[in-house]
């Protein structure tokens, strides 16, 4: 065996080293896979029923067990029940297995625990919309210990995918086009699951967002200069701020190179560079892919040679590659054995950091279990109501308290329309229709006929969400003909390949509302009643024709369990509205891929016929107070390799509470290579009574303005630089221009990323 390190990082224990020299082949590969147990028709994965041969779990896997593949989230069951199977086959693994080592549980997170009966919390497309690391954190703990109660060791979230193209399915389990405000709330995330002692993932490393055409699994064409400074961030972020524990290789390949195949990437960057010292998994099937469908693999056995070496660790779901082929490629010399010991010892490692080398599971396992506690909901409902944004009002509202409200649409009344792809009810349930929803889920309705006590409601779907039937729209328009305000709720149906409007596998063409929902909202226009439209949906659609003519628009991206209640408190006035938006509104498909943080010539001028400009810029949201930004302060003498102080007055000039959400952009005026028209370098959300002021100070590190230069260099350039804050990116409320002196400052891995806040 040759000796090996973990590169770079801690060594390996003796104790771990020792175990491993111990093992034969077959119990070091065992060691590096996971087991899923699961029947026909569950198909929660992309081509899950092509590869592994059937075996179960108690007379087929004797050597041992790296990982326990969705012990709670593959199909409804009771958790203490299945807490009770989980110990007893952790005992099993204790005792009837010769080295005695348990097995890693892993689970899916995203939107809380994906678990019958467990929280499920708006999606990250949401989080961004609340601009709220704090919350997130607290959201995170909430997880992570109803994880660490179940004897969960893993979860595989966040998603830190840039968002580059609205019209991919997969928008929803992201957080924004934006990489800061992605780094900041997804490292929050898993500082928040970490503290409990549950490892956090992230995924998809990396350019899964950028795929071609927005289609999944598509070919990424991306230079390095826009993968390192855009693409990277958010991870980098996760590994150097948040200390994550494991990271995911992405199904993509980019510039014709698999990322699970990568070693530059893996090894080279993650590793060596950024000193990584977690384990990385395989995203499900993703080494089989390198066979199937990337097509640089002649057979299992190679593909997991190609994995190995690039610094895959773990194959999950299963073991399709890392068992019998890679055993046989071992043993005819293709691969070295080495590549195995590398990753054996760092699956040792995580299960010794882990506790379980340790753990016999005779102790007893949960028999009462409260996965959706007040605490949960609590928090699902502030998130929530922090989420939803104000696209648009003309006093209609808050709803008048006697209003004869008509409640229309396809998801008015339809609790499916308040979760993700990744929720255990869109997710698991849509494959058993015969179970309960196992948690309360106010729909939209439901929740404004408890709120909306003073007036009447009446309601009326009127189409459904994605077919062509137009037969309930009479029943429409006579609804919205009767009332004082026509509430339409439309959107996204989310699910898996092709089965929703949104969601894995589930991209667009276009990005008009589906099937019918435009046709309905003209019809019920056209009645003259005014119409306060909500949107529930995992991507921000291309509803220019609509914003203009109706009375308010609202935007809710997937808010979770509480959400038909956060929406409803936002009608009525109770709530009053925060979000901003985390990712442009866009104007139509044809303008995709489409960034605000585009350079000159990505926005609009005399060079095109054609306008890029989005209905709705990024940070863009409305209130039902109002608030102005004065007294902009930038402190003087700022430098390349310094922090940049930002102050600025804040006011609350309504009356009524409220919370605003401060904005910091900056413009490299000149640079060496070009640079976008705006940049977010810091944000602070702040509640204020009305009339109340506050200054509001962030520091903004230098390294917030590096980039790559032409040899490949992340650098802070001296220069003048434009400094703003505004209610969004396009507006500038109040301006100032900075010169920043000094050297051009190669950034290193220690200068800080995160933004500093002082509030006086």
């Amino acid at each position: 065996m040759t000796e090996l390190e973990l590169p770079p990082g801690p060594r390996a224990s003796e104790r771990v080293r020792d175990l491993m020299a111990r093992m034969t082949l077959e119990e070091k590969l065992a060691q590096i896979v996971g087991f899923w147990e699961k029947s026909e028709g569950e198909a929660v994965a992309p081509l899950q029923g092509e590869f592994e041969a059937p075996r179960g779990l108690d007379d087929s896997i004797g050597d041992g067990l790296g990982h326990l593949t969705r012990v709670y989230g593959t199909r409804p069951v009771d958790a203490a029940e299945r807490a009770a199977w989980l110990w007893d086959k952790q005992r099993w693994f204790v005792n009837e297995t010769r080295l005695g080592i348990p097995a890693l549980v892993h689970e899916e997170c995203l939107t809380g625990l994906s678990a019958w009966g467990a929280a499920t919390f708006p999606t990250p497309l949401a989080w961004g919309s609340s601009f709220d690391p704090d919350l997130v954190t607290r959201m995170g703990e909430l997880i992570g210990g109803s994880m660490r109660t179940l004897g969960i060791h893993q979860g595989l979230a966040p998603v830190l995918d840039v968002i580059r193209d609205p019209r991919w399915g997969r928008v929803d389990e992201c957080i924004s086009e934006d990489p800061y405000l992605v780094g900041t709330l997804g490292t929050s995330y898993v500082r928040g699951l970490q503290s409990t002692g549950i490892h956090a993932t992230l995924k998809h490393f990396v350019g899964y967002s950028a795929s071609q055409s927005g289609r999944n699994f598509g070919p990424v064409h991306i230079g390095a200069r826009e993968l390192a400074d855009v693409l990277l961030v958010p991870f980098e972020m996760g590994v150097l701020d948040g200390a994550v524990r494991s990271v995911m290789s992405s199904y993509n390949e980019i510039d014709g190179v698999p990322v699970a195949a990568d070693p530059d990437l893996l090894t080279g960057l993650l590793r060596e560079r950024w000193g990584f010292d977690g384990t990385v998994v395989a995203d499900y099937f993703g080494v089989a892919f390198l066979q199937l469908l990337h097509h640089t693999a002649g057979d299992l056995g190679e593909a997991a040679g190609q994995a190995l070496a690039a610094g895959v660790d773990i194959e999950l779901p299963t073991g399709d590659a890392y068992l019998g082929p890679l055993a046989a490629a071992v043993r005819a010399g293709t691969v070295d054995e080495s590549l195995v010991d590398r990753a054996v010892l760092r699956a040792l490692a995580q299960k010794e950091e882990l506790g379980l080398l340790d753990a016999t599971f005779e102790d007893a396992p949960p028999t009462e279990v409260d996965l959706d506690s007040p605490a949960h909901r609590e928090v699902a409902a502030l998130l929530a109501e922090r989420s939803i944004v104000l696209l648009s009002n003309d006093g209609t509202l808050p709803l008048a308290p006697d209003a004869r409200v008509a409640v229309i649409g396809p998801n008015a009344d339809r609790a499916a329309a308040l979760f993700g792809c990744y929720s255990f009810l869109n997710h698991v349930l849509a494959h058993h229709p015969d179970a309960a929803v196992g948690i309360e889920t106010p729909t939209v309705l439901e929740a404004l006929r408890a709120e909306h006590t003073g007036g009447e409601i009446t309601s009326t779907p009127g189409c459904a969400v994605d077919d062509d039937d137009r037969s309930g729209f009479d029943a429409a328009v006579a609804a919205a003909s009767a009332a004082d305000v026509a509430v339409l709720v439309v959107g996204d149906h989310a699910a898996l390949f092709g089965r929703g409007t949104v969601g894995e596998g589930c991209d667009r063409d276009d990005l008009e509302l589906p099937g019918v929902q435009r046709q309905l909202v003209e019809a019920v226009l056209a009645t003259g009643t005014p119409v306060v439209l909500v949107m529930l949906t995992g991507r921000p659609y291309a509803v220019d024709w609509a914003l203009g003519r109706c009375a308010a628009a609202v935007q809710a991206f997937f808010p979770g369990e509480e959400g038909g209640n956060a929406v409803a408190g936002v009608l009525t006035g109770r709530v009053n509205p925060s979000g901003r938006l985390p990712i442009s509104m866009p104007r139509s498909a044809g303008a995709q891929p489409y960034t605000y943080l585009h350079p000159a010539l990505g926005g609009d001028g005399d060079v095109t016929n054609l306008s890029t400009v989005p209905t709705l810029p990024f940070g863009h949201g409305l209130s039902y107070t109002s608030f102005t930004h004065t007294d902009l302060r930038v402190a003087p003498g700022a430098s390349t390799r310094d922090v940049l102080t930002v102050t600025v007055t804040v006011t609350n000039t309504g009356d009524r509470a409220g919370a605003d959400v401060v904005q910091v952009y900056g413009k490299d005026v000149v640079a060496s290579v070009t640079r976008p028209v705006a940049q977010l370098l810091g944000y602070h959300r702040i509640e204020l009574a009305p009339g109340q002021s506050a200054d509001v100070e962030l520091a903004v590190p230098a390294a917030r303005l590096a980039f790559t230069d032409r040899s490949g260099r992340r650098v802070v350039e001296p220069g003048e630089l434009e400094v703003w804050i505004g209610s969004s990116c396009a507006q500038r409320d109040v301006e100032a221009s900075v010169e920043l002196v000094g050297e051009t400052y190669p950034v290193t891995l220690d200068d800080p990323r995160w933004t500093g806040v002082t509030v006086r």
